[in-house]
């Protein structure tokens, strides 16, 4: 499948998804099923859709679900095809001015591109797994089981396990 086609089906089949589902409590967890932490930190650019350092949302309004937490590579807009705001500096967390983006939510569908143009999940940047929201996690899961025929997403459901040390068959519960 080529690349753009990849990226505009991963970022339909996301929207379809609902980026809030199981979230209805207004607590936000990890992937590890405890409370989310911050993707920024203090010094870094303020992330997050909601640019509170959080890698969540308010509900439907995150067509793009910026959900994942990563610890950004000056590649990843060029790889994913987006402008290259990457290495833009923004709104700081925690002080005054603009600092760079160091930590930053990205889109579901975005993580799943780099890893399979990046060349496999030992390539792809690093995650901030106690930044990365367990509606990522879930929405992966959920579409490897309706429709086994998008590899890319089940490669960023495998790199996402592997890289934050969850087992392929662990359900990781709510607190």
């Amino acid at each position: 499948m080529a690349f753009a086609s990849i990226l505009v089906a991963a970022a339909l089949a996301f929207t379809l998804q609902g980026c809030s589902a199981g979230q209805s409590s207004g607590r936000h967890f990890n992937i590890y099923g405890e409370s989310l932490s911050t993707c920024s930190k203090p010094g870094m650019a303020l992330t997050g859709f909601t640019r509170d350092g959080h890698c969540e949302d308010l509900g439907d309004d995150d067509a793009g679900s910026h959900h994942i937490c990563i610890q950004m590579k000056s590649d990843f807009c060029t790889v994913t095809g987006q402008p290259d705001w990457c290495e833009s500096k923004m709104e700081c967390m925690g002080k005054d001015g603009v600092c760079p983006i160091k930590n930053w939510c990205v889109c579901q569908w975005a993580f799943a591109a780099y890893i399979q143009q990046a060349g496999g999940c030992e390539h792809a940047v690093d995650l901030v797994c106690d930044a990365t929201n367990m509606v990522a996690l879930r929405a992966y899961e959920k579409i490897t089981h309706q429709a086994n025929d998008q590899p890319y997403i089940n490669e960023a459901l495998a790199c996402l396990r592997s890289k934050c040390g969850l087992k392929a068959d662990e359900v990781v519960m709510y607190q």
